[in-house]
């Protein structure tokens, strides 16, 4: 951040401390002082109206590309990587790649998968350890998560292992001990890119009508997609679609056991699935912030921000804001202003719809075989900032049939 001047009677939220948690009631209770707040990387915006208005601003920019730097790491292979990102794109860069990789994401192409989805579903069900508890991140929501990346490329479902291990050594990326764990991202990082390159160059040998191999055609037209646009962009689908289910699943299980009258009525109106995806991740979203960087001096709501400030979207502050949703409140047959789970504006997640289709299909099939679910000891959870979400959680129910 440059040379904004922050009024120092607003909450100050220090989000390089590995303990800081974003939906914390320090946070909620800054909130109801400021609609911002100051931090050690720019300013965080705490309420829905602030947090709508600035993702579509057209005086800030997608800001997450300054993360590495924030984190004192400029140069190498994980930042071109990261530069390269269309999320990290703008103007007419930015809607170029969108026009070229929209096609691959087609809604009827996704529908198409949905038998399969519950069909995934119900089979890792049936397989749990245990008839009354699982881990439900290993059990669950990594098999889940990784093989929906599998069956969306085309892959053998049977190397779900590789797509888990990495992206989620990926994920770290995310998080505050970023810097510490540079050299296992990277190693992850190639990884990944021999794995693609040996899809990329199978799907040119035997063109299938999927995904991939709409990706690679998009690469053949006259305003196509470079070698190393479609290299970068199949390692984010792959990082980006695993990372954000495995752990967007896992806080549905929290949120649910906190509610178990939503959880039962689920089970009973498996047609709530979407709206129950929708309520999760506006209350708990893994996605914790959003940000986006000012690239010219303007004034928002009284306070004069300078080019170049970073300004964090605190999305479940925002998210429950009492101004715009009253009390608390988790109801899956409410209808909710649209949450920030996925982000907003120009840089709306060009995956949402394949993620709330397999969550959807997912959620009321584990609410109708797992009754009564309860978190048991030994729950472990990534930091409550950037991305987060379970590395471990251990759950009892009672069966279901």
């Amino acid at each position: 951040m440059t040379g904004t001047t922050l009024d120092t009677t607003v909450p100050y939220l220090n989000i390089a401390d590995p303990s800081f948690s974003i939906t914390s009631d320090v946070v909620h209770e800054a909130r109801e002082r400021s609609w911002y707040a100051r931090t050690n990387y720019g300013i965080a915006v705490l309420r829905y109206d602030e947090v709508s208005k600035l993702l579509k601003h057209p005086k800030v920019r997608q800001g997450s590309i300054a993360w590495p730097a924030h984190n004192g790491i400029t140069e190498g292979p994980f930042v071109d990587w990261w530069n390269s990102w269309i999320l990290n794109k703008e103007g007419e860069e930015h809607h170029r790649l969108r026009r070229l990789m929209n096609p691959a994401f087609s809604p009827k192409l996704i529908a198409r998968m949905v038998p399969r989805f519950q069909a995934l579903a119900t089979e890792l069900i049936d397989n749990f350890a245990e008839p009354d508890r699982c881990e439900f991140v290993s059990e669950f929501a990594e098999p889940y998560a990784a093989r929906v990346i599998a069956i969306l490329l085309g892959l053998p479902e049977s190397e779900w292992p590789i797509i888990a291990r990495e992206s989620a050594t990926l994920g770290l990326a995310m998080g505050v001990t970023f810097r510490q764990e540079l050299p296992k991202i990277e190693k992850a990082l190639f990884t990944l890119y021999d794995y693609v390159d040996e899809l990329i160059a199978d799907r040119r040998r035997n063109e299938r009508d999927d995904f991939v191999t709409r990706l690679v055609q998009a690469s053949r037209d006259t305003d196509k997609l470079s070698e190393q646009e479609l290299r970068d962009g199949l390692v984010l689908l792959i990082f980006g679609g695993f990372d954000t289910t495995r752990n967007q699943l896992g806080l549905a299980m929290q949120t649910f056991t906190r509610h178990p009258d939503q959880w039962r009525l689920l089970a009973e109106q498996p047609e709530l699935g979407r709206n129950a995806v929708e309520e999760v991740m506006r209350v708990n979203p893994t996605v914790r912030w959003v940000t986006r960087e000012a690239v010219e001096d303007f004034t928002f709501q009284d306070l004069e921000i300078k080019a170049g400030t970073t300004i964090h979207l605190f999305n479940e502050s925002a998210g429950t804001d009492p101004r715009v949703f009253g009390e608390p409140s988790f109801d899956i047959t409410a209808q909710r202003p649209p949450h920030f789970g996925f982000g907003g504006g120009a840089h709306h997640c060009l995956g949402h719809f394949v993620a709330r289709t397999d969550m959807s299909e997912a959620l009321p099939l584990l609410a109708k075989r797992l009754r009564d679910p309860r978190i048991l000891e030994g729950a472990e959870w990534l930091p409550d900032s950037g991305n987060t979400g379970p590395v471990r959680l251990p759950i009892g129910f009672t069966p279901g049939s």
